[in-house]
This record gives C-alpha cells, sequence and structure tokens, in this order.
C-alpha cells in the first residue's frame, strides 16, 4: 500500500478509503490511486485488512449446498452471488454430496476463513452443532432443507403442497396406480414430497395404488426402479418423480420402453430440456432463483445487525402442464 501512496503521490490513508469504496475522495485522486494499483498489480489483502477493521468482516460467505453441478443447487449459487457481486462480496461454494460428516468439515473449513456467513443446505439430523458458531456472531441462513436442533433463518419450496398438486394432477386423468419415485429418505425434502404426494392420495381412497421405491439416489437408481416396475405384471399407469436427478432416470426407462405416449409423469423440479422433448415433461417448478435471492436478502440483513427473530420463508411452486403429467389412463 506504501508503494501504491508513493506512485499515486498519496497518503496511503488516502488508498485505503479508494480501495474500500468510502466517499470524501475526489475523481482526480481516485483516478490517481487505480493507475497505480494497476501499474503495480497490487491485491488488496481483505483477510489481513479484516483484522484492522472494527467489522471484522472479509467480504467473503461460505455456501453450501448439495452439489454444484445440480442445476437446482447452480441457480442458487448464480442468485447468491448476484446479491453479492454488488457488495463487492466473494462467494466460495463446496458440495456437500449429502453427505452430514462432510458438511460439518466444509462448515470448519469455511469458519477458519473467517467468512462473514453461511448459506447452508444442510443434511445433518441435528444442526445444533452450529449454535455455537451462530453464537459467535455469525450469521446462518439455510435453503431448501429447514434445520433441526437450531432457530435460525430458513428459506425452502412448499415441497408438500407441490407433491400434493402433483397426485391431484394424476388422479383427475383417471390414474389410480401410481409409481412414486424418491430420493433418501434422509434428505428431509424427498420424505416431505412423499409424505405430501401419498396424503392426498389417502384423501381420494387410494393410497394402496401407490408403488413406492424410495432411496434412489441418482438417476442409475432411478432408471433401473422404474424400468423393474413398468416390465411387471401389473404397472403402473403414472409416475411421480420427487427430484430432478431422479426423472432424468425416469426419462430414460421410459422412453427405453417406448411408452412415452402411454405413461404419464410429473417431476418435481425443472430437467434440462425438458420443455423440447416430444412429449414435453410435465412438472411442479421450484424457483431456485427466488430461494438464493431470498437467502442473500436475509444474509446480509444478519451481516448487517439485523438481530430479529428467524424467519421461515416459503416459495411457492408451480405446476407446469407440457404433455407427459396430461396422459389419461390408456383404456386398451
Amino acid at each position: 500500500m506504501k508503494d501504491v501512496a508513493a506512485l499515486a503521490r498519496v497518503g496511503t490513508k488516502t488508498v485505503s478509503r479508494v480501495i474500500n469504496f468510502e466517499p470524501n475522495v475526489s475523481p482526480a485522486t481516485s483516478e490517481r490511486v487505480w493507475d497505480a494499483v494497476r501499474a503495480l498489480d497490487y491485491h488488496v489483502d481483505l483477510q489481513a485488512g479484516s483484522l484492522r477493521r472494527t467489522s471484522g468482516r472479509t467480504r467473503t460467505l461460505g455456501l453450501l449446498v448439495s452439489s454444484v453441478d445440480n442445476p437446482f443447487a447452480a441457480a442458487i449459487n448464480r442468485a447468491v452471488e448476484d446479491a453479492a457481486s454488488p457488495r463487492e462480496v466473494a462467494v466460495f461454494a463446496s458440495s456437500l454430496d449429502d453427505d452430514a460428516a462432510r458438511e460439518e468439515a466444509a462448515v470448519k473449513a469455511f469458519l477458519r476463513r473467517r467468512v462473514d456467513g453461511l448459506i447452508l443446505t444442510t443434511m445433518s439430523r441435528n444442526a445444533g452443532y452450529l449454535l455455537s458458531t451462530m453464537e459467535r456472531g455469525t450469521p446462518i441462513v439455510f435453503v431448501d432443507r429447514e434445520p433441526a436442533g437450531i432457530d435460525a433463518d430458513v428459506v425452502t419450496s412448499d415441497n408438500r403442497a407441490g407433491s400434493a398438486r402433483a397426485a391431484r394432477h394424476l388422479l383427475q386423468r383417471g390414474h389410480r396406480r401410481i409409481a412414486v419415485l424418491t430420493d433418501r429418505l434422509d434428505i428431509q425434502t424427498a420424505a416431505e414430497r412423499r409424505d405430501g404426494f401419498l396424503a392426498e392420495l389417502d384423501r381420494a381412497e387410494l393410497a394402496g395404488g401407490a408403488l413406492i421405491a424410495p432411496e434412489l439416489h441418482g438417476p442409475e437408481q432411478a432408471e433401473h426402479a422404474l424400468r423393474e416396475m413398468l416390465t411387471s405384471d401389473d404397472p403402473p399407469t403414472a409416475v411421480f418423480s420427487a427430484q430432478n436427478l431422479i426423472t432424468e432416470g425416469a426419462l430414460r426407462a421410459i422412453r427405453a420402453l417406448g411408452l412415452q405416449h402411454r405413461v404419464a409423469l410429473v417431476g418435481f423440479d425443472e430437467v434440462p430440456l425438458g420443455d423440447l422433448l416430444e412429449p414435453g415433461v410435465t412438472v411442479i417448478r421450484q424457483d431456485p432463483q427466488a430461494i438464493g435471492a431470498r437467502a442473500a436478502e436475509r444474509i446480509f440483513a444478519r451481516i448487517d445487525g439485523d438481530d430479529g427473530p428467524p424467519q421461515r420463508i416459503v416459495i411457492p411452486t408451480e405446476l407446469v402442464e407440457r404433455g407427459s403429467g396430461e396422459i389419461a389412463v390408456p383404456r386398451d
């Protein structure tokens, strides 16, 4: 910083004000400082700077999601980055692979780097291990899944209501034997979606018509499970796939057997290019961009001093009809 100040012919305090975007520096002086910064290839040491700032901030966030290559998680990531960028806050993202041990290790790694806050898709059965972190002043916002053992801000989709709507949609088209494909039931959203779907079948006194295949973690397992169902003596006439990667597996099974115009399919969450297939894939669409934006809004509010009670924000889902979910029960 002393070298920058000497080259720009200003004091080090002026350099500090310029690179921290503080007011009361003339445009001409700012331009000289930035010219010197570029000439000397100077990079601000935010970690060291945070030790001198009274706020102790590092201008970083930790974002922990199930997997950054999942389109749902990627959309949340982008929304958080879009909110952080105007504040010049860097977002560090990590994939947890729905592994509680990996979650705790990633949280510890981010905290060692003094992130200003965490946005977390938790897999832990009890997130109480984070209580001490919040008590020390690091805010945490949970996304997609509600935590147990801790009272904190959470932003999630209305999983039960969305799944119930999928059930009603298929029942209205005459389906009474429906395959229900879910992720691991120790994942909160998977259990909620199964329960929401089955509760709707219960109301119609048709719970016995569900063929449930749980614990399907990924498209390959989903494809195998549905293939077995569809080639059985009493196959389902419709499928509810309760997660986007499971929907991909279901699509492969249905199309491999040439049943895409006979077996109805409603998936929970979007699948890439699902609207371009024939028939298009009917989905219960979440809004990951809104989830990420609201989560970023809450974490920055907490960082800025909001000490109000925790908020539970539920983002509505939407039924998008594209053809696959509108297939009625075959007459023959």
